[in-house]
């Protein structure tokens, strides 16, 4: 049951990170509900989806994509007439709140591992 629940927040979480990413101009005052259940979403997929052989993996890929986002302003500037930089940045900016709980969940777990040993 508890796998059914990981897989079903990641599910959301990306579906909600990319929404939120798209329309964050238009929620107004629900942004900052939203931005918190991404938290909560990212939470739960590091308790219940990343196995101990993922870790490393996992945190790679966490670390990569939250590099990413601190550069998104660069993302902002591209403009073909639709404003992709700034749907771009709004996209990539809220998967990292979604995946950045989830790393520290990770990483503690990880170093919990390490101190047994």
């Amino acid at each position: 049951m508890g796998s059914k629940i990981g897989e079903w927040s990641f599910v959301a979480g990306v579906i909600l990170a990319i929404a939120v990413g798209i329309f964050s101009v238009s929620l107004g005052s629900w942004a900052g509900n939203l931005t918190l259940l991404l938290v909560v979403l990212g939470l739960i997929v590091g308790f219940l989806n990343i196995t101990e052989k993922e870790t490393t993996p996992f945190l790679v890929a966490a670390a990569a994509l939250m590099l990413t986002a601190t550069s998104v302003t660069t993302l902002n500037s591209i403009d073909l007439g639709v404003s992709l930089g700034k749907y771009l940045a709004g996209i990539v900016s809220q998967i990292a709140v979604f995946v950045a709980p989830a790393a520290v969940i990770v990483a503690l777990k990880a170093i919990q591992a390490l101190a047994k040993d």
